[in-house]
C-alpha cells in the first residue's frame, strides 16, 4: 500500500510538472519556429557575398524549424491560456531556446570553435552584451557578421516585445510577457491600450531611428555594410563591431559623434521617443526627470574626466575630450564600443564609467544596469528618511515626475539593488576562485550584467574574452542572462513558492 501510494504521488507530481511546462513549450516553439525564419536575412546576405555560409544558415534553420514544429505539434492538447505566473517561465526558457537556435550557425560553420564559444558569442548578442569570444572579425565571412549585429538588433528592443507583437496571431496575451522582460519600475506602463500595439509602437520606433543611424553612418563615410552592422548595434546598445579595433579602425570623429547620439538615444525610454515623434517636440525629453538626470551626469563626467587626462598629459584637451566623451557615452551607457584602449588611463577614469554603466540607462530604453529611475528613488527616499530621523513627525512624499513614489514600490526597488549587488559581489568571487585577477573578474561581472561588453585588465578592450575557460564563460554567460531579464524574473523560478499551486 505504501509502495502504490508513493508512486501514486510521484506520479502525480509528473504530471502536475508537465502539465505547467508543457504549455509552455507550446508557445516557446511556436515562436522558435518564426525566430529560425529570420536565419532568410543572412542566407541572403551570404549569397551576395558569396561567402559559402549558406548552408550552414539552411541547415541549421532546418533543423531549428523542425525540432520546433515537432514539439509544437506534441504539445497540442497542452495549448491553453497561460496564467500570470507562466509569464517568468515563457520569457526564460524563449532567451535559452532563442539562443540556442542563434548559436547553431556558429558552431556548425566554425567547427573549431566549441559549442561553449558559440552560445557565448549568441548570448552576448542577444542580450546586447557586445563581448565576443571571435577573433579575426575584419575576415570574418560577412554573413556571420552580419547575423552577430543582427542578434544585437533583434535583443535591444527585446525579442519578447517582437514576440508580443505578433502573438495575437500565435493565440497567446503578451502583457505577462511584456513585463517580465521590459527593464524599469513601472511595468504596467502603456502607450496603447493593447499590449501588442504598445510592442509595435515601440519597434516603429525602433525601426526607425535604426535607419536614421544606418543613413547617417554611410554618409559619415562607412560602407553600406559596415553602415548596417553598426547601426543595428549602436542603437540597440550592442556593441559589436566588425571590425577587431572596433571603432577606432575607422579614426572618424563624425562617425564617432553619430554612434555617440545613437547610443543617448538608445539609452533614453523609448516612450519618450514615441510623444517626441508624434507631438513633434524635443520638450518631451527635458520634462523627463531621467533623461535630465542622465545628461546631466553624462556632462559632468565627460567634463571631469577630459580634464584629469588632461591634467595628466595623457591627451591635450581636445584629444581627451573626444576620447572620453566617446568612451564615456559608450560604456556608460552600457553599449560597449570604444576608439581608444581606456584600460590605459588611470584606473579611476576607467572605473568611473564602469560605475556609470549600472546606473545611467533609462528605465524602458535598450540599456542595462539598476536603470537611472531606480537611482533616483533611491537616492530621494534616502534624503527623505535623513528628513524623517531630524523631523519624526513631518509629511514627506517622494514623486518623480510629478507622481507619487509608494513605499512599496520603493521596497521593491531596494530588493532589487540588494540582489543586484550581491550577484555582482558572487559572481566576480566565482571568477576570481576560477582564475581571474580581482579587477579582470569585477569588470567581467559588471560588464556582464549590465550588458556593457568589454571590462578591464584581461578582459579589456585590447583583449576578447576568448582566452577564458569554459566554466569563466559560462558565468559570463548566466551574469549576461540575468542582467538582461533585470534577475528577479530568473531566480523567481528557483524558488518552491513558484511552482506550487
Amino acid at each position: 500500500m505504501s509502495r502504490f501510494t508513493n508512486h501514486f504521488v510521484l506520479h502525480h507530481k509528473e504530471s502536475s510538472f508537465i502539465n505547467k511546462i508543457a504549455p509552455t513549450a507550446h508557445i516557446v516553439a511556436k515562436t522558435g519556429f518564426l525566430f529560425s525564419l529570420l536565419m532568410l536575412a543572412p542566407a541572403i546576405v551570404s549569397l551576395l557575398y558569396m561567402d559559402h555560409v549558406f548552408p550552414a544558415f539552411a541547415f541549421t534553420a532546418g533543423i531549428s524549424m523542425s525540432v520546433c514544429a515537432v514539439t509544437w505539434l506534441l504539445t497540442m492538447r497542452y495549448n491553453r491560456e497561460l496564467r500570470p505566473r507562466d509569464g517568468y517561465t515563457l520569457v526564460f526558457m524563449m532567451w535559452i531556446g532563442f539562443a540556442l537556435i542563434a548559436s547553431l550557425p556558429f558552431y556548425v560553420y566554425l567547427p573549431g570553435l566549441g559549442f561553449t564559444n558559440a552560445y557565448f558569442e549568441a548570448i552576448s548578442g542577444l542580450t546586447t552584451t557586445g563581448a565576443t569570444i571571435l577573433t579575426s572579425l575584419d575576415t570574418l565571412a560577412p554573413s556571420l557578421n552580419f547575423w552577430r549585429h543582427m542578434l544585437n538588433w533583434l535583443g535591444g528592443m527585446g525579442i519578447i516585445v517582437l514576440a508580443v507583437a505578433v502573438m495575437p496571431m500565435l493565440g497567446v496575451g503578451g502583457t505577462q510577457l511584456f513585463k517580465a522582460e521590459i527593464p524599469g519600475v513601472n511595468k504596467d506602463s502603456k502607450m496603447a491600450p493593447r499590449i501588442s500595439e504598445t510592442a509595435k509602437r515601440l519597434w516603429s520606433v525602433y525601426v526607425l531611428f535604426t535607419i536614421i543611424t544606418l543613413l547617417a553612418l554611410r554618409l559619415a563615410g562607412m560602407n553600406w555594410f559596415d553602415a548596417v552592422c553598426h547601426a543595428m548595434a549602436a542603437f540597440s546598445l550592442g556593441g559589436f563591431s566588425t571590425h577587431d579595433n572596433s571603432i577606432s579602425y575607422f579614426n572618424s570623429i563624425p562617425i564617432e559623434i553619430i554612434l555617440s547620439m545613437a547610443t543617448l538615444l538608445g539609452a533614453i525610454n523609448f516612450t519618450n521617443h514615441f510623444n517626441a515623434l508624434q507631438k513633434r517636440s524635443l520638450s518631451y525629453y527635458w520634462r523627463d526627470e531621467e533623461v535630465r538626470v542622465l545628461l546631466c551626469v553624462l556632462f559632468f563626467s565627460i567634463l571631469g574626466i577630459s580634464l584629469y587626462l588632461w591634467w595628466h598629459s595623457f591627451y591635450s584637451f581636445a584629444e581627451a575630450f573626444r576620447y572620453t566623451s566617446f568612451n564615456l557615452i559608450s560604456i556608460g551607457l552600457a553599449n560597449g564600443y570604444s576608439n581608444t584602449d581606456f584600460a590605459k588611463w588611470p584606473l579611476i577614469a576607467s572605473l568611473w564609467m564602469f560605475f556609470l554603466s549600472n546606473i545611467l540607462s533609462n528605465g524602458g530604453s535598450a540599456g542595462g544596469g539598476i536603470k537611472t529611475v531606480r537611482a533616483i528613488v533611491l537616492f530621494k527616499f534616502s534624503l527623505r528618511e535623513m528628513l524623517l530621523m531630524l523631523h519624526p513627525n513631518a509629511v514627506s512624499m517622494v514623486k518623480i515626475n510629478g507622481s507619487n513614489i509608494p513605499d512599496r514600490r520603493a521596497l521593491t526597488v531596494m530588493a532589487f539593488v540588494f540582489v543586484y549587488v550581491i550577484t555582482i559581489i558572487l559572481f566576480s568571487f566565482a571568477l576570481m576562485i576560477s582564475g581571474l585577477d580581482f579587477l579582470s573578474a569585477l569588470t567581467a561581472a559588471i560588464s556582464c550584467i549590465t550588458n556593457a561588453g568589454p571590462g578591464l585588465g584581461a578582459v579589456g578592450p585590447a583583449n576578447s574574452f576568448a582566452f577564458l575557460s569554459d566554466l569563466q564563460k559560462w558565468l559570463c554567460i548566466v551574469t549576461m542572462l540575468l542582467g538582461r531579464l533585470e534577475i528577479f524574473t530568473v531566480f523567481i523560478l528557483f524558488t518552491p513558492a513558484y511552482w506550487k499551486k
